[in-house]
């Protein structure tokens, strides 16, 4: 399979995610192969210390569709979403989370919502299926977000979005930016869409997510965004030198 003929890319970052990464690539399997389009999806191992990696590498040696990217120490979800970014060769780009929550099966409806005006699709876990306690922190989580960068997304921090690969190819990308990618997709002048997805409880690992510390990460990462869009450069400009011919061009010769 050549680069250049590829569809669609899927990226999932995982983070010791060994009982889920095998459940992931057979619902990619039987979702994208009978679509008969061109397809990788590139799972990207984020050091973890529970054999995921191990398993991936066996899946990959079952499927050629399917690409293991290591990286070399634990690293976050921003920086193994990067690393999947910068190795994808789709014209589409999907991301999703390793653990099932998403599910891989609304991808195609998704990218059939990207047209002329549509950039990106962003997931909006309508109906989530987590604890009272992660269901208010999220809620608060939204509306400070929100309130703070002028925004109006529902769920900015679900992974299961659908973007033209021209939305994030070259964006120079920081730590917990994940969490803000319809904000910076639309600071570079793209058109983005939110509509309603599934969520699924989780059925094996844990949960990442630690409410107190990433609490005050996010909250930074978010003035950091506040400041990138009250301080980004609008402006009109205009080449008001005349079209000349190749010959034109001005040589300096030597006195």
């Amino acid at each position: 399979m050549q680069p250049q003929t590829i569809e669609l890319s899927i990226i999932a970052p995982a983070f010791n995610e060994v009982d889920n990464v095998g459940p992931l690539v057979e619902r990619i399997r039987e979702v994208f192969v009978p679509l008969g389009i061109a397809f990788e999806a590139i799972i990207v191992d984020d050091a973890g210390t529970d054999g995921t990696r191990e398993k991936l590498l066996e899946l990959a040696g079952q499927y050629p569709w399917l690409r293991v990217v290591s990286l070399s120490a634990n690293s976050g979800q921003t920086a193994a979403m990067d690393a999947g970014f910068r190795a994808a060769h789709g014209r589409i780009w999907a991301t999703v989370d390793a653990d099932m929550q998403n599910d891989p099966g609304e991808i195609p409806r998704l990218m059939a919502m990207l047209s002329a005006d549509v950039d990106m699709v962003n997931g909006w876990r309508q109906k989530r299926s987590d604890n009272v306690l992660r269901l208010v922190q999220t809620k608060i989580a939204n509306g400070i977000r929100n309130r703070l960068s002028g925004e109006n997304i529902k769920d900015s921090a679900c992974s299961l979005k659908v973007y033209k690969r021209q939305c994030l190819e070259g964006l120079t990308l920081y730590k917990g930016m994940h969490r803000f990618f319809p904000t910076l997709v639309k600071m570079r002048g793209f058109k983005v869409i939110e509509v309603p997805v599934s969520h699924h409880p989780r059925a094996h690992g844990v949960t990442k997510y630690k409410f107190g510390s990433r609490v005050i990460r996010a909250f930074v990462d978010l003035l950091a965004v506040r400041w990138m869009k009250k301080r980004q450069l609008h402006y009109q400009a205009r080449d008001l030198t005349p079209p000349r011919m190749p010959t034109d061009a001005f040589v300096s010769r030597p006195s």
